[in-house]
């Protein structure tokens, strides 16, 4: 049985996002990082789950990486945008259209690359 693409970038895209989180939350609790930059390292965070995700995305599906990695990027960026209206009862700002462009891109790159490492 073939697995989802889709579903395959999410998963992969959601567990280094959590590491990532994880990993900046227990740098800022043991060192002096101040949270006036914590939106680069979010944003750098999301793009690297972005790109694992398009590969694998991309090495799933087989053809069209970049739509594939695409539109796994839009609907991550989609369930971010849903958890914080949800959670922070945050609206859509510019930082949601800089999220929506980052995570459509590296996910479209990825997902080229996915689909060439497949070969």
């Amino acid at each position: 049985m073939k697995q989802s693409p889709l579903l395959s970038g999410l998963m992969y895209s959601m567990i280094f996002m959590l590491l990532g989180t994880l990993m900046i939350s227990l740098l800022m609790l043991a060192t002096s990082l101040q949270e006036s930059s914590l939106f680069g390292y979010t944003m750098s965070i999301h793009g690297v789950a972005m790109f694992i995700g398009g590969i694998v995305s991309g090495k799933r599906s087989g053809t069209r990486g970049w739509y594939h990695g695409g539109i796994l990027g839009v609907v991550y960026c989609i369930i971010v945008c849903i958890v914080g209206f949800l959670a922070y009862d945050s609206g859509l700002t510019e930082q949601t259209l800089y999220l929506l462009g980052l995570t459509f891109g590296a996910g479209s790159l990825g997902g080229i690359l996915g689909v060439n490492m497949k070969k």
